[in-house]
């Protein structure tokens, strides 16, 4: 396992580009299946999770070139097997998604239960349920999942939790379904926007998205796609949380301004000072405070869960009390304990809530990430820390974000990587 050995105590400076959307660019991957001509990504984040899902399409057939680069071109002209392979699919979560697709061109789909970071019970029965929807029978085994669809037909879907992966599965399903689908109760994250213009440009008409009422008519044959992906608006928040906490000041370029209003809501409450423009985020030094009300997630265009992890590092560095409440995931706040031995003050509620008491200063210590945006929230911590610290199993980190190395190092900070 790889380790980064980070001096903290520098004020990061400079400007630094966000990287294209992780959680996004897995799904626009997926959809490139429902076609068997080629489809071109571009602003593709250099993420472990890209290479695996990468891995994943080419063990079953589809080509794919460009992997590990800006710039992937995928072409499902056919497959050797609807079986995805077991030991990648336990490594990736997001490999749920591609069931959606299987189902949608080739009517079957085998997959171990898939893998990911353990941040709390996560279940796959709204997936399972949108599916079904469509005609598909889906067998739950001890290891792996059994889906097949004989003669798909549109539906009308109420999902039981505003899940954004299963959203994205029945979106992805129906783009191949002649007839008017519904989903309601969708989820209205920028991903599924996203989505939704990368069917559009396949020939799919969809209407509603960014509501949870979307309304989707498919075609039995799709078209390629060239296409930008998207601005990570986690990674720019994250980078922001990291000027904040180091009182750098640093510009974040290629940032999508519609996607960070609740972002930058809770920064600004904490007293970070910023300004933005259509397509760039400048940071200052600030006098950092506790905000008055208690910082909560909820979906979009709530706060998101992804950034509860890094804004915990902020909450130690303002003047003040916050209560952190993510109701979403139990595990989120289990890595508290780590921020504590570095010397923050925060009171476990229960496994949804915490309270941190700041500022503090933290000392560097010796940690492990227990997983991508945990593991993100600890180098943060050890920046702005005093003295050295060593974060393992950094790997988790760079599932999702793209050469964090490099472009903390492009900052000013001091840190280094170890195998």
């Amino acid at each position: 396992m790889a380790k980064f050995l980070i001096e903290g105590g520098v004020p990061l400076k400079g400007k630094v580009k966000a990287q294209g959307n992780k959680n996004s660019v897995l799904k626009l991957m997926a959809a490139c299946l429902l076609t068997d001509k080629e489809c071109q990504l571009s602003n593709v984040p250099k993420i472990r999770d890209v290479l695996i899902l990468g891995e994943i399409l080419k063990r079953i057939g589809v080509e794919v070139k460009g992997l590990g680069t800006e710039t992937l071109r995928i072409r499902a002209e056919e497959i050797k097997t609807t079986h995805l392979p077991d030991d990648l699919v336990t490594k990736l979560r997001a490999s749920l998604v591609l069931l959606g697709p299987l189902l949608g061109r080739f009517g079957q789909a085998r997959m171990s239960h898939p893998g990911g970071c353990v941040i709390g019970k996560r279940p796959v029965g709204t997936h399972f349920d949108a599916l079904a929807a469509f005609g598909a029978k889906i067998i739950a085994g001890k290891k792996d999942y059994i889906a097949e669809v004989k003669k798909p037909h549109p539906a009308d879907i109420f999902l039981d939790e505003v899940s954004v992966t299963a959203t994205q599965n029945a979106m992805i399903m129906t783009s191949l379904i002649e007839g008017e689908t519904r989903i309601r109760d969708a989820a209205c994250e920028p991903d599924v926007v996203e989505l939704a213009e990368f069917l559009k440009k396949m020939g799919v008409n969809v209407s509603g998205a960014g509501t949870p009422n979307l309304k989707i008519e498919g075609r039995k044959s799709l078209g390629g796609v060239v296409h930008r992906v998207w601005p990570d608006h986690i990674d720019v928040g994250t980078f922001a949380i990291a000027a904040a906490v180091t009182q750098g000041k640093v510009e974040i370029t290629d940032v999508r301004k519609e996607n960070l209003e609740m972002i930058l809501l809770y920064l600004s409450r904490f007293g970070v000072k910023f300004s933005l423009t259509e397509n760039s985020l400048k940071v200052f030094p600030s006098k950092l405070k506790a905000p008055e009300r208690k910082i909560q997630t909820r979906p979009w265009p709530g706060f998101p869960t992804d950034l509860m992890s890094p804004l915990l590092v902020l909450a130690t560095q303002a003047k003040g009390s916050t209560l952190c409440h993510d109701w979403m995931y139990e595990n989120r706040m289990f890595f508290v304990d780590k921020l504590m031995t570095m010397g923050a003050d925060i009171i476990v509620c229960d496994p949804h809530r915490v309270l941190v008491k700041g500022p503090t200063p933290l000392l560097g210590k010796e940690l492990e990430s227990p997983d991508i945006r945990a593991g993100m929230a600890l180098i943060l911590a050890a920046l702005c820390a005093k003295g050295k610290s060593t974060i393992g199993k950094v790997e988790l980190v760079e599932r999702g974000y793209e050469e964090i190395e490099e472009r903390l190092k492009s900052l000013g900070a001091k840190i280094r990587r170890v195998d």
